[in-house]
């Protein structure tokens, strides 16, 4: 008799993004003609540039012709596009070799996945709040107990809070795998060199694996602040780096990231490269490659011109940001983020719980936001607002918190 993977019910509710979409579609039906701003998802909005088009069309062109078309490509990605990535690395004095990246159909895929070329009894430690993928993929794999009093049992949390700015400490027990986001998704906190440091010295240490999220590093301003954890020395022999082209260049349904194992990595009892080779193992078992046309998009991406225009796309959504944090913090509210990530981090009024703020700005001011307590336990008492929405949208939402919402 064929049984389940019963890890899957300890998994609480639905999907975040999901439950969200829930409530909002219940609002919309109980209202109709309503029209409502959305601030909650972080997808894109704005146009693909001119030369990514360009690069796209090619990708379709070369499909269409006997010479040029291709099938299965490389698991790991084209060696056109790993080589530019090593270019783009390069510029940040950091070396690569094309063998240390993997190109993948997103950065959210490789986050859950990665976890499966680690043993089973592996302790995780993942900041609190923290983007929800990295804990349900380990609850699924059966990494975790059972969820209780807002954790899951054999989890450490790291909490992130007003104190500490939003970037935690490494935990003061011995983990073995540690997600790292920066910026900070959901509150848009970014890490320094030092902040970094003392998590690659404690992994390095402790023989643990950093998984550091990289896919909101374009958006920052400062050149003091860290856009790689490679950065930081020591860091290849301890950290695997996953980043996307979704959030700055707008290929959120384009799909297409890409994943950096380096060889110097090692876990507990591995000889250096061992690592990379499972990774190499897992793609080759179960992914065929990313899209041939998306790789010729990716390309125009990294190209000069690429790169300048989908700076100015990074400006826009940072301008939203900045409208939303100033149209906010003028009304009272206590603000975070939108400096360094297009995300702000907000705290709700009058002790009102996330999801009763949720509700209070959806029926009162006609905008969705997302829930801070749907990213763990630290989130409560906050709410994530999205910057990737088009301006006008932005600018009527905040009109409209501060014209009808009643605190």
């Amino acid at each position: 008799m064929a049984t389940i993977n019963k890890n899957y019910d300890k998994l609480q509710g639905a999907y975040l993004f999901s439950e969200i979409a829930k409530h909002t579609k219940d609002f919309i039906e109980k209202n109709p003609g309503v029209k409502l701003v959305r601030l909650g998802i972080g997808d894109t909005t704005q146009p693909l540039t001119p030369s990514v088009i360009k690069g796209l069309k090619e990708g379709v062109k070369k499909l269409a012709s006997k010479k040029t078309y291709t099938g299965y490509g490389n698991a790991q990605g084209d060696v056109r596009l790993r080589t530019s990535l090593v270019d783009f690395y390069k510029k940040r004095n950091i070396d690569l070799s094309i063998d240390e990246i993997f190109i993948s159909d997103g950065a959210k895929s490789d986050s859950a996945n990665i976890q499966s070329i680690f043993g089973i009894d592996n302790m995780v430690a993942v900041a609190d709040p923290v983007y929800t993928v990295y804990v349900d993929s380990n609850v699924i794999a059966g990494r975790t107990g059972g969820f209780k009093d807002g954790k899951y049992e054999g989890l450490v949390y790291m909490e992130c809070n007003e104190e500490n700015g939003f970037i935690p400490s490494p935990p003061k027990e011995k983990v073995d795998i540690i997600y790292v986001c920066s910026p900070n998704n959901p509150t848009g906190a970014v890490a320094t060199k030092a902040q970094l440091k003392v998590f690659v010295d404690y992994a390095l240490k402790n023989k643990a694996v950093i998984i550091f999220d990289a896919a909101y590093v374009e958006y920052i301003s400062d050149d003091s602040l860290p856009k790689s954890i490679y950065e930081i020395e020591g860091a290849k022999k301890c950290a695997i780096e996953i980043n996307s082209f979704s959030k700055w260049a707008g290929f959120t349904g384009v799909r297409l990231g890409f994943t950096i194992v380096p060889m110097d990595l090692v876990a507990e009892g591995t000889e250096k490269g061992k690592i990379n080779s499972l990774w190499a193992r897992r793609q080759n078992t179960m992914f065929n490659g990313a899209s041939n046309i998306s790789t010729e998009g990716a390309l125009a991406v990294l190209s000069n011109t690429g790169q300048k225009e989908n700076k100015k796309i990074i400006t826009y959504y940072m301008s939203n940001a900045k409208l939303i944090k100033e149209s906010l913090s003028k009304l009272g509210f206590k603000v975070f983020g939108g400096e360094h990530a297009p995300y702000v981090w907000v705290k709700t009024p009058n002790n009102l719980t996330s999801f009763e703020f949720f509700h209070k700005l959806l029926k009162e001011a006609y905008v969705v936001v997302t829930p801070g307590s749907g990213f763990g336990p630290q989130g409560e008492g906050y709410i994530r607002l999205s910057a990737f929405g088009d301006k006008k949208d932005i600018q009527k939402a905040m009109k409209s918190i501060k014209d009808n919402l009643k605190l």
